[in-house]
C-alpha cells in the first residue's frame, strides 16, 4: 500500500477539524508532531512539540490521560493523521487532526508564534534568506539588531543601502551633505527624478522606508571629516565606505581603527571597481593596502563611470557587510577587483603591515600629521 492510500485509509478512522473550527474549540492538549527543522516556520501558541518520530516514546510524558481531547497538527495535515492512528493504537480515545496542518492555519490568519523571537511578518519577509544555513533565524536576529553606517548616498551607497535595508539590518545610518542632481540618476538608484534638488539623506530615507518600513534610518546630513568620523562610526557595527575622495576614506580608516568597527571599502571609476574589507585589529587596514595615495586621481565627474557597474560593486559591499554582521568569513586581506569590460573578477591578497602609519602604532590615530 502506497503512502497516499495509507493516509486515506487512516483518515477514515480519525476526526479532522478545519482550522477555523478548531480555533473555536477547547482541547486538553494541542500537539505539534512536526520535526524540529519544520517548526522554524512557527507554531500554534500553547502547543506541545512531540515529533512523530518519537511520539510512541514521549507522548505519555505530555498527556497521561488517554481520554483527554487532543488535537494533532503537522505541516499540511498528513503526518498528523498517521500520528493520530499511532496514538489510537496506544489507547488514546479522543485524538483528532488539524485539516491542512499548520500551513492552512497560518494562511487563514489564525494566531501563531515563533520560538526564535522573530515576528510572523518578519519570518515571511525574510523567508528566502532564513533558509540559508549561514543566516537562519539566529543570523536574522543579528541583522535586525545591527546598525550599519553608509558614508555616501551615491552610486555605491545606493545599492548598498537598499540591500542592507531589504535584508533587515535594523538601523541604517546615512552620511551625506549633498543634494540630488539629475546627473546622479543614471547610477544612484536610491533617488529618482522627483528627488532632484532634495537632500540625498532624506531622499534615501524615503526610499528605504518605502522598501522596508521596519527599518530605522538615521540621517547625518553632514560631511564626514577627521574631526567627527570617530564619533559617527562608534555608534555602529559596520561602516560602508561609499565615499568618493581620499580624505574621507582616510578619516574613516582611522575611525575604524579607533573604534574596532569593520569597514567595507569600495571604489568605482569608468568600467572598473574594487572592494575590500578592513577589520582592524584582526586584519589589515586601508593604509596597509594603500600606504601611498595617488596625487592625480580622477573623479567620476572627470573620467566617467558606468552606472550599472556601481550597482555591482555597491551590492558586493552589502554582501560583505551582511557576512560581517552574521558572523560569516569576510573579505579581509583580499582586494577584489571587477573589470566590467572584460567581465573579469580578480583577487589580490595583502597582509597587515607592522609598520603601517595607522594601525601599526595606536598613537598614530591622534597624530594630526596623519591624513
Amino acid at each position: 500500500m502506497d503512502y497516499r492510500r495509507l493516509i486515506e485509509g487512516y483518515r477514515e478512522q480519525v476526526t479532522e477539524y478545519e482550522p477555523l473550527e478548531a480555533a473555536n474549540m477547547e482541547f486538553d492538549a494541542v500537539i505539534d508532531v512536526r520535526e524540529p527543522m519544520q517548526r522554524v516556520d512557527g507554531s500554534i501558541d500553547g502547543s506541545f512539540a512531540v515529533p512523530r518520530s518519537t511520539l510512541e516514546r514521549d507522548i505519555s510524558e505530555v498527556v497521561e490521560d488517554q481520554d483527554a481531547r487532543i488535537l494533532l497538527y503537522c505541516v499540511v495535515g498528513q503526518s498528523s493523521i498517521l500520528a493520530a492512528h499511532t496514538m489510537q493504537m496506544l489507547g488514546y480515545t479522543r485524538v483528532s487532526s488539524l485539516a491542512g496542518g499548520f500551513r492552512q492555519w497560518r494562511d487563514e490568519g489564525l494566531p501563531w508564534v515563533v520560538e526564535d523571537g522573530l515576528a510572523p511578518d518578519e519570518r515571511i519577509r525574510y523567508d528566502r534568506q532564513l533558509r540559508l544555513d549561514q543566516i537562519g533565524s539566529t543570523g536574522q536576529q543579528r541583522l535586525l539588531s545591527s546598525r550599519a553606517l553608509i558614508v555616501g548616498a551615491g552610486g555605491l551607497g545606493s545599492p548598498a543601502a537598499l540591500y542592507l535595508a531589504a535584508a533587515g539590518v535594523g538601523t541604517v545610518g546615512i552620511v551625506d551633505d549633498d543634494r540630488v542632481d539629475v546627473t546622479n540618476l543614471h547610477r544612484q538608484i536610491i533617488h529618482d527624478t522627483a528627488s532632484v534638488g532634495r537632500s540625498k539623506t532624506q531622499s534615501a530615507a524615503d526610499r528605504i522606508g518605502a522598501l522596508n518600513p521596519g527599518i530605522k534610518v538615521q540621517l547625518h546630513e553632514m560631511r564626514l571629516t577627521e574631526e567627527n568620523a570617530t564619533d559617527l562610526v562608534a555608534g555602529y557595527d559596520v561602516v560602508i565606505d561609499a565615499s568618493d575622495n581620499f580624505p574621507t576614506r582616510l578619516a574613516l580608516n582611522d575611525a575604524s581603527i579607533a573604534t574596532a568597527v569593520p569597514m567595507v571599502h569600495a571604489s568605482a571609476l569608468r568600467f572598473e571597481g574594487t572592494v575590500a574589507v578592513f577589520d582592524p585589529p584582526r586584519g589589515p587596514c586601508y593604509r596597509c593596502l594603500f600606504p601611498v595615495l595617488p596625487e592625480d586621481a580622477m573623479t567620476c565627474a572627470e573620467a566617467g563611470v558606468l552606472g550599472a557597474m556601481t550597482g555591482v560593486i555597491g551590492s558586493t559591499q552589502a554582501v560583505e557587510a551582511i557576512k560581517l554582521l552574521v558572523g560569516a568569513e569576510p573579505l579581509s586581506g583580499i582586494l577584489l577587483t571587477y573589470d566590467a569590460l572584460g567581465s573579469r573578477w580578480s583577487r589580490y591578497r595583502f597582509d597587515k603591515d607592522p609598520n603601517c602609519a595607522a594601525c601599526g602604532r595606536r598613537e598614530s590615530i591622534a597624530d594630526p600629521a596623519i591624513g
